[in-house]
């Protein structure tokens, strides 16, 4: 087995671990646990790109209000 699937396994037993410990800590199911999990890692991602989003607009209106005429008769 190569060395990349071991690491593989040995992370994906260490990660189900975790869950299993706290979900037993906690006097829950470990699906709901991992669900969880899973869940939390797309809203951060998602937030994150949203955040993104809104600087872009923010600045592409920026531009739009503060436009840099040349002279007078450019309005």
């Amino acid at each position: 087995m190569s060395f990349v699937l071991k690491l593989k396994y040995f992370f994906e037993e260490q990660g189900f671990h975790i869950a299993s410990r706290l979900a037993e800590k906690l006097g829950m199911r470990t699906n709901s646990v991992r669900l969880f999990f899973i869940y939390i890692s797309f809203v951060t991602a998602g937030l994150w790109f949203g955040v993104y989003l809104t600087i872009g607009f923010v600045m592409k209106l920026k531009d739009l209000v503060r436009a840099k005429r040349s002279s007078v008769f450019d309005l």
